[in-house]
């Protein structure tokens, strides 16, 4: 009698549930003191109940090897609250040691095993179970079984499940969307995403998010405007998952105007959502809207995550900002740069584009994790900044370590010997890729060599190269040989090279204008008069000459002849003193350098103002004598504004660094860091 009593009590306050571990192990203690250890019942509820304060299962585990008499439901338990604690291996060992018993698994065994063998992969047991399945008559429960072959990149054999089931929920649907999605088969998510609206079936927000995830990957504006109708219409709450979803996707689709206006509506942000629009920015060209959403961000007290800061410190490279890069530095743990490659590779990709390469091999010396990407970025900015001594000697201490290069690899190694003229380097590690590394060149790589061999008037040999290629030419690899065109002064081959890019590209302004450059050297003025009319007959503007310039954490911007800046007769002033020095050095403006065909007075007031030289002249008079000024452009400097920055530096005794869209230029007392192979 008083044993049934106990046993009522410890029922009771079992099912009342503990509030504290302390309260469990008393619970626990009663059960030994009255010899309750045969009543399964309580055992079992017992051990359901201790998973709840045991995140490392031990003491659970402990109490399952004292139960003497274990039922189905026992084994039961212990493979769910293995499985439900991520133990994954454990609760897969423990259900063998069960079959090995004896035991036949029931209806409430499969999930678990089902979650554990599909978070593992383990595709031999997710067979086994779906053999056992069948042959114990559970055979209809395939919600499981569908989330497991998907996962195992089985769809096939995941959609022979899928649609052999009579009841189709809306778990089974997001398991195919997910298996799809996860091998990279976007179109087929989404026309299994339609079919489930067809079903008039209401997808959750994990299926929503995963549906968002296919689109952004394929890029597909219209797609995701179709996909914010359908959340609305549906009346779907945005919560804070769908609607970062939905801000990245069409980021990611490259339309910031439609994520911003996504972002905007959400009610609630986290450092995620504000991430997705600054890596959004980033991405897309757009690194100072970049720092203003970061400057908002910062406004509302949000601390940034890690990946937030890789967006930064993107925007940052982007605009050359060195000082807002080293303070954006200093908002995550150190811990972060040295152990998250992702991170450190953004530090270093940073520190590489504003020129201060000896502060990336820092990161680089000093990071705990190194695979291949970060290998890749110190090689990509050793290439960019000239550096091929260090370049080549890193590339031969990554294959001593057993590491193989990848395509990255090589377009950072083609690019430094670019960079530094050395055309049989670059042939030589051409060649290697295939012949040594069995590697198979991408158009990038094409693009490469095509720019290495044009820039060293090898335009035949380039031109060849591009007839041997593969693959059919794109806009880039036409592009490299128009520039080494324009550089040597061909202007036969360039017009041929210019009717390809037309095709490819009609919008693009920079083919009219590299052309009409070509003309203008030659003093064709009425051929360069006929590309001009033909882009105002398509409406074809050129993209404006733009410069950015930090200083004191702050990025400055100016554009070609601009008077917006609050110093601008300070900088104008400046840039006057700077030109009166050039003239007592003998220097006379390059002007065929200036597109239009004007008289030589007016084509030095062009060259005069264009944006590199004010960004220059701000840096002079708002840096301490001997400062670096550090200058990024978006498009390639004019060779006027080569020669003309050599003397600048010289005048001053400063250094000017100057990135443009293809290279870096370090000027330093008359010198250029490209030895004017530019």
């Amino acid at each position: 009698m008083a044993e049934a009593l106990v046993s009522l009590e410890i029922k009771t306050r079992l099912l009342q549930g503990f509030t504290s571990f302390k309260q469990l192990k008393h619970v626990h203690a009663r059960l030994l003191r009255f010899d309750l250890l045969r009543d399964n019942y309580l055992l079992n509820m017992l051990l359901r109940c201790s998973f709840s304060f045991n995140a490392n299962t031990h003491y659970s585990q402990l109490l399952f090897s004292h139960i003497q008499h274990r039922n189905i439901y026992v084994w039961n338990t212990l493979i769910r609250g293995l499985a439900s604690h991520d133990r994954f291996h454990e609760s897969i060992n423990r259900f063998y040691s069960m079959r090995q018993l004896g035991f036949l698994p029931n209806y409430f065994t499969f999930p678990f095993v089902f979650k554990a063998c599909t978070r593992v992969l383990d595709f031999r047991l997710g067979v086994e179970l779906h053999t056992i399945m069948v042959k114990v008559g559970y055979d209809w429960h395939k919600t499981g079984l569908v989330c497991f072959y998907s996962k195992c990149g089985r769809l096939d054999d995941a959609c022979k499940v899928f649609d052999e089931m009579p009841d189709k929920n809306a778990s089974a649907w997001t398991a195919l969307i997910s298996g799809y999605v996860e091998s990279a088969r976007f179109v087929e998510a989404l026309d299994v995403f339609r079919r489930l609206l067809e079903m008039n079936l209401r997808p959750d927000s994990f299926t929503l998010v995963r549906i968002l995830s296919a689109c952004s990957h394929l890029g597909d504006l219209r797609t995701a405007e179709w996909l914010e109708s359908c959340i609305t219409n549906l009346g779907i709450g945005r919560n804070i998952f769908v609607g970062t979803a939905l801000v990245d996707t069409y980021a990611k689709c490259g339309s910031m105007k439609k994520a911003l206006a996504a972002f905007d509506q959400m009610l609630e942000k986290d450092a995620v959502t504000w991430g997705a629009m600054i890596q959004g920015y980033a991405s897309n060209g757009q690194p100072k809207e970049a720092l203003d959403i970061f400057y908002r961000m910062k406004n509302d007290n949000i601390k940034p995550d890690c990946y937030t800061i890789v967006g930064l410190l993107s925007a940052c490279s982007s605009l050359g900002a060195l000082e807002l890069g080293e303070w954006a530095r200093t908002l995550v743990d150190e811990n972060e740069f040295l152990y998250n490659p992702v991170v450190g590779t953004s530090l270093i990709d940073m520190y590489s584009k504003c020129g201060q390469m000896a502060s990336a091999w820092r990161v680089f010396k000093e990071m705990k994790v190194k695979d291949l990407i970060v290998w890749n970025a110190a090689i990509t900015g050793l290439g960019m900044t000239g550096q091929t001594k260090i370049l080549f000697g890193l590339v031969g201490q990554l294959e001593k370590l057993g590491m193989h290069p990848d395509g990255k690899t090589f377009i950072g190694i083609l690019c430094g010997c670019t960079h530094a003229g050395l055309v049989n380097d670059g042939r030589r590690y051409f060649s290697n890729m295939t012949r040594v590394f069995s590697l198979i060149p991408s158009i990038e790589h094409y693009g490469c060599m095509v720019d290495l061999l044009g820039r060293a008037g090898l335009l035949d040999e380039a031109h060849l190269l591009i007839k041997g290629m593969p693959m059919e030419p794109n806009a880039i690899v036409w592009g490299a040989l128009l520039s080494g065109c324009r550089l040597h002064k061909d202007t036969q081959l360039a017009e041929y090279v210019l009717k390809k890019l037309i095709e490819l590209e009609p919008w693009n302004s920079g083919n009219y204008v590299l052309l009409s450059n070509i003309f203008s050297a030659n003093k064709k003025w009425e051929d360069a008069e006929n590309i001009r009319s033909t882009m105002s007959h398509r409406s074809i503007r050129k993209i404006p000459g733009c410069c950015w310039i930090e200083v004191n954490g702050i990025v400055h911007e100016f554009l070609v002849g601009d008077k917006s800046h609050p110093m601008s007769e300070r900088i104008y002033a400046k840039l006057s003193e700077l030109t009166m020095a050039l003239k007592q050095m003998g220097y006379v403006p390059t002007t065929e350098f200036v597109l239009f065909d004007v008289e030589d007075e007016e084509k030095e007031h062009f060259l005069g103002c264009h944006s590199e030289k004010l960004a220059i002249a701000f840096g002079l008079i708002s840096t301490k004598p001997g400062d670096m000024i550090r200058v990024v452009k978006n498009i390639r400097v004019c060779g006027d504004c080569h020669m003309a920055i050599k003397l600048f530096s010289k005048i001053t005794g400063r250094e000017i660094v100057l990135r443009d869209n293809n290279r870096f230029h370090s000027f330093i007392g008359g010198s250029c860091s490209c030895g004017d192979y530019w």
